[in-house]
């Protein structure tokens, strides 16, 4: 299978684990990689003005090697789609931090995109609401269907033997609408 790996806000502004880091690094040296940074400029996206909170203006990517692309505000820039498509892959691998924001914003363009977004949970760090990336895996799976848990799902030999966590698993939609209906009473709509 043909991955890519898309590297959402992994920079100074955002707190990650050093061993969560690490691994991305990792990660990044294997697939073709592709990294988001968020810049502030209040006049693209008003983050003091409407949260009292701003990114840096000149923060750069943690993670060394990759295409970084600038954005301003949630979704990343249509030019870091674009250059994902091009790549032809089969499913773009998503990571990084504030997973019920940012990393659930790119989820959303990758899929309205065609381009199969599949969530590494163990190399995602949540916003302030939920640092665990609970929150935002939950909500991923919910629209998405595809969340890994553990190094060993990638399909990578030469990336297995990092650690292993929760295990979540691609659920097709049909078994994600009747998971949903069974968790809630309800069937789902969307």
């Amino acid at each position: 299978m043909k991955q890519a790996l898309l590297i959402v806000d992994v920079q100074p502004a955002f707190p990650i684990p050093i061993e969560t880091l690490h691994e991305i690094r990792e990660l990044s040296a294997i697939l073709p990689s592709v990294a988001t940074v968020e810049r502030h400029d209040e006049s693209v996206t008003p983050f003091e003005a409407q949260l009292g909170w701003k990114p840096g203006k000149a923060e750069g990517s943690l993670i060394p090697g990759s295409r970084v692309f600038i954005k301003h505000g949630y979704l990343p820039p249509s030019a870091a789609i674009e250059y994902l498509r091009g790549l032809r892959m089969d499913r773009i691998l998503v990571c990084g931090t504030q997973a019920d924001t940012c990393v659930l914003a790119a989820g959303f363009a990758l899929f309205d995109a065609g381009l199969h977004p599949t969530l590494l949970k163990w190399l995602t760090v949540g916003s302030s609401l939920d640092r665990s990336g609970d929150l935002g895996a939950r909500l991923w799976a919910h629209h998405f269907g595809c969340v890994l848990g553990r190094s060993d799902e990638l399909g990578l030999p030469e990336f297995g033997k990092f650690h292993d966590r929760e295990i979540m698993r691609c659920e097709a939609p049909s078994e994600r609408h009747a998971n949903f209906a069974a968790a809630t009473g309800k069937p789902r709509n969307s």
